[in-house]
């Protein structure tokens, strides 16, 4: 319970851990009460982590969600949020075999994304180079995000309480940076995509993610600094810097396919069952 507002968010934190698989959606909790902010989300955060380590499951490292100001618009949310992704949200591409099933999933939408696995812990001074260098590997994937709440309508604080919006991370080949940080510190911030499926082709560069995904992540570690409810980024975490293009709906039945220009990573294909 938060003694400054009323708010339970220990309830925040059940109900929103409930929903999930259940083929069923809630109201924004910021609709239930207008003091529900940002504040408060954060602090639903640990309490999921805490629900979610409790029933088994493991904390692998974050997603950024909402660094592509192309969309920020479209969903009225105008700054990055962040949430945990856990060993039972996270697969390697080349693990699958089939489609991967959108069953459990509540209005299902494929992001495609530039993915950080960490081998040192990055502080908040460090500048993007610096940064790098606290980069093992880096890989292209999909996140399918979520929305528990009907129609895609929320505010910034409904999405922090839902986890991010966060369904599942699907990463590709992973790519070790070892001694060639100058292979990927430029085309990092300066590459283009496009996404694929039937007669959709939906564009996206990197810039559209706050400049580049190096600067997603120093935003992450930023906003990390100054939160006393979350911990810091640590070496070890798989952080996903947000959508590269606009986050579209997907159904079952459907391919999807990515390509990209200006940066050494093969694109992607992917079924949907």
């Amino acid at each position: 319970m938060s003694m400054a507002t009323g708010i339970d968010t220990s309830a925040i934190a059940r109900e929103a851990l409930s929903v999930p698989g259940q083929g069923r959606q809630i109201m924004p909790f910021s609709a239930r009460d207008a003091a529900f902010g940002l504040a408060e989300a954060y602090r639903v955060t640990p309490a999921v982590r805490a629900l979610r380590e409790a029933r088994g499951e493991k904390v692998l490292g974050r997603k950024i969600g909402f660094t592509n100001r192309t969309i920020w618009e479209q969903y009225g949310v105008y700054a990055p949020i962040w949430g945990y992704v856990y060993d039972s949200t996270v697969r390697n591409l080349d693990e699958i075999e089939g489609p991967v099933s959108l069953a459990a999933f509540a209005e299902p939408r494929i992001e495609p994304e530039i993915v950080f696995g960490m081998s040192a812990t990055p502080d908040a001074n460090m500048d993007q180079r610096e940064l790098l260098s606290c980069i093992g590997w880096v890989a292209h994937g999909y996140e399918i995000v979520q929305s528990v709440f009907p129609d895609w309508k929320f505010t910034p604080s409904d999405t922090v309480a839902a986890f991010g919006l966060h369904g599942a991370l699907l990463i590709g080949e992973r790519h070790q940076i070892d001694d060639d940080a100058d292979k990927w510190f430029g085309p990092l911030s300066n590459f283009a995509i496009t996404l694929r499926s039937g007669g959709i082709a939906e564009p996206g560069h990197a810039r559209d993610v706050l400049d580049g995904p190096l600067s997603a992540l120093k935003h992450l570690v930023g906003l990390l600094a100054t939160d006393r409810h979350n911990p810091q980024v640590a070496a070890g975490e798989i952080i996903t810097t947000g959508t590269l293009t606009k986050a579209m709906p997907v159904k079952p039945g459907e391919r999807w396919t990515t390509e990209l220009d200006g940066i050494p990573l093969a694109g992607i294909d992917i079924r949907f069952g």
